[in-house]
């Protein structure tokens, strides 16, 4: 079974690029964040003829997330309460027997920003959210955190700390958190030493100078983490394809047994 999360950056300008990937590494259930396009703009049909059930709550221009599933969904949450003016960016589903939520954490901008201590907030409801989740059960809660989780999870290591975005020790306070609760970083679990990115910006050349973050991460309940086979991120599909451009994120999957 191949679990995976990927921020498109908009759906409309991905789908062809979304299609080529689907195609390629087949994923049986996948979150989908950014979508940038409301519910009954979302090409369901484009995914039912490559066998995908799809789940959504989209938002126009901004956010938005779904899940595509080889198995029926049944749609469990849309959204965290009391932070719905950051848009649509949690959604939870069953689909077989896994509890699947991929989520679109919020940007903080900077540190003297507004939407900075909103992000912490945001956080903070995730976690009360998480909270009451039973270890056992075989959950999986993935998506673009906007949080570098360490220094080896970013081409400027330590200096960043404090003083850039998604590096400070207040945001990487609350992703350690959600691993206090149980759940599992399943590719720095698998590579524990090895320093790879998800997202370089589009400017400056950044994705061939190796000036990345890792900010998509697939987190996992015990359960789910025992059944590891592998975790990769899809630095492939982090470039062209067919003329087509990419997210400035590479797809993360984990292969279970």
């Amino acid at each position: 079974m191949r679990v995976a999360t990927w921020n498109i950056n908009g759906l409309r300008a991905r789908l062809d690029f979304l299609r080529l990937w689907l195609e390629a590494r087949k994923p049986d259930v996948v979150g989908l964040q950014e979508l940038k396009v409301t519910d009954d703009e979302f090409p369901s049909d484009v995914f039912t003829a490559l066998g995908y059930h799809a789940a959504t709550y989209g938002q126009k221009a901004w956010n938005g997330v779904a899940v595509l599933s080889r198995q029926p969904l049944d749609v469990l949450d849309r959204g965290l309460a009391g932070e719905e003016d950051f848009g649509s960016r949690l959604l939870r589903v069953k689909t077989g027997d896994l509890d699947f939520t991929t989520v679109y954490c919020p940007n903080g901008k900077d540190l003297g920003h507004d939407d900075f201590p909103k992000k912490l907030a945001w956080f903070d409801s995730l976690l009360r959210y998480w909270s009451n989740r039973d270890r056992a059960t075989a959950s999986v809660l993935c998506g673009d955190f906007n949080v570098v989780p360490a220094a080896l999870d970013s081409w400027v290591g330590e200096r960043a700390a404090d003083d850039a975005l998604f590096h400070t020790s207040a945001e990487r306070e609350r992703f350690a958190a959600l691993l206090e609760l149980g759940l599992v970083d399943l590719f720095r679990a698998r590579h524990p030493a090895e320093q790879k990115f998800s997202w370089w910006d589009y400017r400056g050349g950044a994705f061939h100078r190796g000036q990345g973050l890792r900010i998509d991460i697939v987190l996992a309940s015990p359960p789910v983490a025992q059944r590891v086979k592998d975790v990769e991120i899809d630095r492939d599909f982090r470039k062209k394809k067919d003329g087509l451009l990419p997210s400035d994120h590479a797809p993360v999957y984990a292969d279970l047994e």
